[in-house]
């Protein structure tokens, strides 16, 4: 039986974690972004820009068995999620009508943004979308892109991803960051070992022939309050003094639910932010 084929489009941090797992588990990895160089070893390249009509000159021939999308906007702004999310989307569709291809199925990487709700109250896939900002407009405008595509589709909604070279908080918390308490401002997070992990899991399951659902959150066991977190990691890190400029984040929140995966037999290498947070410090991931 010849080895199954995933294109990965906007192959970056994620999604070179999950080329890496998959490359392991005898898959044929095809790598979309601008500069292959920085593929993992084992990915055939393809050098491509998602933002640009072209179909780039090194498109794969022939069957493509699976299609993840994992771009990133490089513009954190209306127009930067819309072309990385919307008409990054509908570029590969293109290209993949361009050239007859048919996978079996196309996840789409989206994210919790696309749920506004602002009490602290446990959201799930069920829950009632409200985006109330532009990000978690644009994602679920390239949901239903993905899901109106004559492809069989699947959103896996990301939560906050954190790992390696993602340390905004870490860093904040050495300066002295400091939240509100009360009401607790509950954070969800993932790190990126295990979004890649949850993707990895969601297409060997399609691959057995289980039949997935159109929406997954990807999140850990424990959304937590980020004062939780910010206090554990202060101690952690030995930090006694708050600057004085410290932040002070008082926005609503929410709490995201990993049921759905877990349900399917997905488990997460990292269930809280205490182990993920500690394997990063201490160099093993």
């Amino acid at each position: 039986m010849p080895a199954p084929s995933v294109l990965i489009a906007g192959c970056g941090d994620v999604g070179g974690r999950l080329a890496t797992k998959l490359l392991a588990a005898g898959w044929h990895v095809y790598g979309l972004r601008r500069d292959v160089s920085r593929l993992p070893d084992g990915v055939t390249g393809v050098a491509g820009d998602l933002f640009n009509e072209d179909c780039p000159m090194t498109w794969p021939v022939g069957a493509i068995d699976y299609v993840v999308y994992c771009a990133a906007a490089t513009d954190h702004d209306e127009n930067g999620y819309r072309k990385a999310y919307v008409q990054g989307l509908q570029n590969v569709l293109s290209w993949l009508g361009d050239y007859g291809q048919v996978p079996d199925r196309l996840i789409f990487v989206s994210s919790s943004s696309v749920y506004g709700q602002q009490d602290g109250a446990w959201v799930d896939e069920t829950s009632e979308t409200v985006a109330a900002g532009y990000s978690g407009r644009l994602m679920l405008e390239a949901e239903q892109v993905a899901l109106n595509s004559g492809i069989r589709a699947s959103i896996l909604r990301l939560t906050g991803i954190y790992g390696p070279g993602r340390e905004w908080l870490l860093t904040q918390v050495r300066r002295g960051y400091r939240v509100a308490t009360e009401p607790p401002l509950y954070g969800n997070r993932i790190h990126a070992d295990d979004a890649a992990g949850l993707l990895a899991f969601l297409l060997e399951k399609d691959r057995q022939g289980v039949q997935l659902e159109d929406f997954y959150i990807g999140v850990d066991d424990a959304p937590a309050p980020l004062a939780e977190v910010v206090g554990w990691l202060r101690e952690y890190l030995g930090v006694t003094e708050w600057a004085d400029d410290a932040s002070v984040r008082r926005t609503g929140s929410k709490r995201c639910s990993n049921a759905r995966a877990k349900a399917l037999g997905w488990v997460p290498r990292y269930p809280s932010y205490r182990e993920g947070y500690a394997a990063i410090l201490e160099g093993r991931c």
